[in-house]
């Protein structure tokens, strides 16, 4: 399997914000990000939140609350910090403009609206 840490690559660019950066230590192959990328539709901020959900999930079912001598760990409270940045993830990717998510669209009915169209579009240059 590959790991690769390129910033100038979306895959790069979303290890950096898992985080998921250490070569031996790594979370996610290049492919299975890859494939967190192309589910939410090519936008980083979505395959990040995605991404952390999924370690979410993971930590609370691994992790769950342990208690050992003087050693706690608690995957439930892990997992509710990651779940809470994936949603304002999620948030922040729903507020930014998506290019070509809007255009305009003219109505030629009539000889003067395709004057008016020509013109227009004259004019916009």
């Amino acid at each position: 399997m590959a790991f690769t840490y390129d910033l100038t690559t979306d895959i790069g660019k979303m290890r950096m914000m898992i985080p998921d950066r250490v070569t031996p230590d790594h979370i996610f192959e290049d492919a299975e990000i890859t494939a967190l990328l192309v589910i939410e539709g090519n936008v980083i901020k979505l395959g990040v939140a995605l991404a952390l959900e999924t370690i979410a999930s993971d930590t609370a079912m691994v992790l769950k609350v342990i208690r050992l001598l003087d050693l706690t760990t608690d995957g439930a409270k892990v997992s509710d910090a990651l779940l809470a940045r994936a949603k304002l993830l999620r948030a922040q990717a729903a507020t930014e403009d998506v290019e070509g998510a809007f255009d305009w669209a003219e109505m030629v009915l009539n000889d003067f609206s395709y004057r008016e169209f020509l013109l227009k579009d004259a004019l916009r240059g």
